[in-house]
C-alpha cells in the first residue's frame, strides 16, 4: 500500500463512494466475514502483540497502560462478536429523519447518509481499529486509521485481516487503512487533510486530545478524557456502595469510564470510609482525601487542588467529603470532564436532582460508571464517547457516524 497521505486520501476518498452506494445485506457479509478472519488468524495477531508488548515492556510502559495493550484469545474473541452484533444492527443509511409537504406542495423528506472519511487517531488501545472499522463500514464510511506506536505490529495484523476479509466480499480493502508511518510528523498531517477528511475522530488520554484539537484543521469530534466521579448522599445503602465503588474503580483503572474521584456526604463518611479503605485494601488502591477524609482516614495522602481534575487512569483514588448534594453537584461540575457520573442514593429527589443538574454525557443512578460502552448500551461497539455537545455526545454508535440530506420532490414549483 502506499503510504503517501495523498494517495491514501484519495483511496478512502473512492472507497467511500463505493461504501455509500453498498447495499445493508453486502455490509452485513462483510461485518460477519471480518469477524471470522479475526478468529482464523487469531495466531498472527497475538503474535504480533506479543512483539508490541514485549517492546512496550523494554520501555518501561506502566502496567495500567499495558493492560490497554493486551490482546488475548478472549479480546479477539470478544471483538469479533462486536463485529457480528454491529451485522444485527439497523443499517442508518437512507433512514427517512423526517418528512412533510409545504404548503406550496413541495414533499420533504430529511434522509440519513453517511459521512464520507472518518479518520481516527489513537492511542495504544488496539480494539479501537476493529471497532473503528466495524462501525464506519455498516455506516457507510470510509476510515483512516492511525494508532499508536506502541501497537503497530498489532495494529498492522489487524487491519490487513480486516482488509483482506473486505477483498472476499468484494468491498474495496481501502475502506479500511491504517498509516503504518506513527510519526507526529505524519500524525500532525493526517490532522489537516481537509482535502480528503470529512472528520476527525481522536480516542486518548486528555492531553492527547487538547493537542488533536490544537493541532488539527480537519472538523473534530472531542471524545472523552474520564475524570469521572460517585457521589455518596447520606441516605445510601453502605453495602451497595462499596460494591459500586469497587468495580467503578478496580474492574478496569486505566479506560476513561473508571471511577477517579469519590464524593461522600459527611453525614455517612465516618461509616462509609473505613469500610471502603478495608475492601479497596486487597486492590492495592492509593487513597487520597480532602482534610475532612484525612481525618477519618489519618494515613492516606492530603489530596492536592491538581488531584481533583487528573484524570489518574490508575489504581488511585481521591476522596472529597460535602456537606449536602449541592456541593456534590457543585463540585462534580467544576472538576468532571463532561463524561459519566454516578449518584448512590435511596431518595427520588436527589436522583432527578442529580440527573438534572450534572452537566455529563450519562449519568448514572446506583450504577457503576463502567456501563458507558457502546457494546453495554446496544450500539454492538462504539466509535468513541463524546464529552461535547454538537453533533453527538455520550457512547457513539451508528447514528452519530451519519449526516442527513433533504430530498425534495416537487411538480414543477418555482419560487415567485
Amino acid at each position: 500500500m502506499d503510504t503517501s497521505l495523498e494517495t491514501i486520501g484519495q483511496q478512502a476518498t473512492a472507497a467511500a463512494y463505493v461504501l455509500g452506494q453498498a447495499d445493508t445485506a453486502i455490509k452485513n457479509q462483510a461485518l460477519l466475514a471480518m469477524a471470522d478472519a479475526l478468529l482464523t488468524h487469531q495466531d498472527a495477531i497475538l503474535q504480533a502483540n506479543a512483539n508490541d508488548m514485549a517492546k512496550a515492556a523494554e520501555n518501561q510502559v506502566r502496567q495500567v497502560m499495558l493492560d490497554r495493550l493486551l490482546l488475548t484469545e478472549a479480546r479477539i474473541t470478544a471483538m469479533a462478536d462486536g463485529l457480528r452484533q454491529v451485522a444485527t444492527l439497523p443499517d442508518p443509511i437512507g433512514e427517512v429523519v423526517a418528512g412533510w409537504r409545504t404548503p406550496n406542495n413541495l414533499d420533504v423528506k430529511q434522509v440519513r447518509v453517511p459521512l464520507g472519511v472518518i479518520g481516527m487517531i489513537y492511542e495504544a488501545r488496539p480494539n479501537v481499529t476493529v471497532d473503528a472499522a466495524a462501525l464506519t463500514l455498516k455506516a457507510g464510511n470510509a476510515v483512516v486509521l492511525r494508532g499508536g506506536k506502541e501497537a503497530i505490529e498489532t495494529n498492522i495484523a489487524l487491519s490487513d485481516t480486516l482488509r483482506q476479509a473486505l477483498v472476499q466480499v468484494g468491498l474495496p480493502k481501502d475502506s479500511v487503512q491504517l498509516l503504518h508511518d506513527t510519526s507526529h510528523e505524519t500524525a500532525n498531517a493526517l490532522m489537516q487533510l481537509t482535502a480528503y477528511l470529512d472528520v476527525l475522530i481522536p480516542r486518548g488520554s486528555a492531553n492527547f486530545i487538547k493537542m488533536v484539537l490544537k493541532t488539527a484543521t480537519v472538523p473534530v469530534i472531542e471524545t472523552g478524557a474520564g475524570n469521572c466521579h460517585i457521589y455518596v448522599a447520606e441516605d445510601a445503602a453502605i453495602p451497595e456502595a462499596i460494591a459500586i465503588i469497587i468495580n467503578a474503580k478496580t474492574q478496569r483503572p486505566s479506560v476513561c469510564n473508571a471511577m477517579e474521584k469519590l464524593v461522600v456526604n459527611q453525614a455517612i463518611a465516618p461509616t462509609l470510609l473505613p469500610q471502603l479503605a478495608q475492601a479497596l485494601a486487597p486492590y492495592n488502591v492509593t487513597l487520597k482525601g480532602d482534610a475532612q477524609a484525612c481525618e477519618i482516614l489519618p494515613d492516606i495522602e492530603l489530596a492536592t487542588e491538581a488531584d481533583w481534575g487528573t484524570e489518574y487512569n490508575d489504581l488511585i483514588l481521591a476522596i472529597k467529603v460535602v456537606s449536602d448534594i449541592d456541593a456534590a453537584i457543585t463540585h462534580i461540575n467544576r472538576y468532571n470532564t463532561k463524561h459519566s457520573e454516578a449518584i448512590i442514593t435511596n431518595n427520588y429527589q436527589y436522583s432527578q436532582q442529580f440527573t438534572k443538574q450534572i452537566d455529563a454525557a450519562v449519568v448514572y443512578v446506583n450504577a457503576s460508571t463502567r456501563f458507558t460502552d457502546g457494546f453495554e448500551f446496544g450500539f454492538g461497539a462504539e466509535i468513541g464517547i463524546s464529552t461535547q455537545k454538537l453533533h453527538a455526545r455520550g457512547p457513539m454508535g451508528l447514528p452519530a457516524l451519519t449526516s442527513t440530506k433533504y430530498i425534495v420532490n416537487g411538480d414543477g414549483q418555482i419560487r415567485a
